[in-house]
Formats: C-alpha cells, structure tokens, sequence
C-alpha cells in the first residue's frame, strides 16, 4: 500500500467522532512513526468565550495517536486507549488545529504514544501521551 492509499483508506473509514470535528488525516510519514490531522471545530465545540472543551482537545490528540498507529500496523491493529494524559498549555479556539501522532513504541500488546495540537497560528496548543492497548485482527479494507 502506498502513504497516499493508506491516507484514502484511513480517511475513508472515519469514526463519527473525527467527522463531528471535521478531522481528516493530511500527512503520513511512516520514517518517522508520525501522522497529521487536520480539524476544524465549530462552535458547537466550544464552551465559554470560544474555546473549546477540553474533551474535544484530547479526541483530537486521541485520534492523531489512533491514527498512527493503524497506519503504522498496516490497519491489522486497533488501539485501546488505556490512559491518556493531557497537558492544556493555551486556549484552543474553534477553527482549523493540526494534530500531529507519532509512536514513542509499539509492544506486543501495549504501545505508547504521544501527539501535540497546533492553532492554525502553529501555536502549541495542547500536548498528550497515552498506553494502548493494541488488539491485533486481520484488516478489512471494505
């Protein structure tokens, strides 16, 4: 498979939580054990004076990190978020963040990642880290 047919697929396949915040993945770079999504949270997203729920924050770093990791196993795994911490380090506004996923490492059964949220100003917005727990199956491309 090549980066651009794994990025059609994955994009293709995009749970609901991903499409309720516009999220579509940009970017694999399989050198790197690192993947780009791009989001666009509307208003509907957000609480007081425009910022956006924290809940929504951590799905945004949480499908960066899900992503990556799909991509990387070849979609013959799913993860299982066991923990997630997240950092808020500023207001995230609604409008266009880019989320960035990579592998810090992957394990029989548990993995461990990190990603980072980014304004569209490409200030640093939010950081997380997160244990999976990854669920191997054979991949259906459907």
């Amino acid at each position: 498979m090549t980066i651009d047919e794994i990025i059609a697929l994955l994009n293709q396949q995009r749970p609901a939580c991903v499409e309720t915040l516009n999220g579509k993945v940009v970017e694999y770079l399989p050198e790197k054990n690192q993947l780009s999504m791009q989001f666009e949270p509307g208003l509907n997203c957000c609480h007081s004076v425009n910022i956006v729920q924290g809940g929504y924050v951590t799905a945004m770093l949480d499908a960066a990190m899900a992503h990556v990791t799909i991509a990387a196993e070849k979609f013959r795994t799913n993860p299982s978020s066991i923990d997630i911490n997240v950092s808020f380090l500023r207001p995230s506004r609604a409008g266009k963040h880019t989320a960035v996923g990579s592998i810090v490492k992957l394990g029989k059964t548990v993995g461990y990642l990190r990603a980072e949220l980014f304004n569209d100003n490409g200030d640093l917005t939010a950081t997380a880290t997160s244990s999976v727990y990854l669920t191997r199956h054979t991949p259906n491309h459907s």
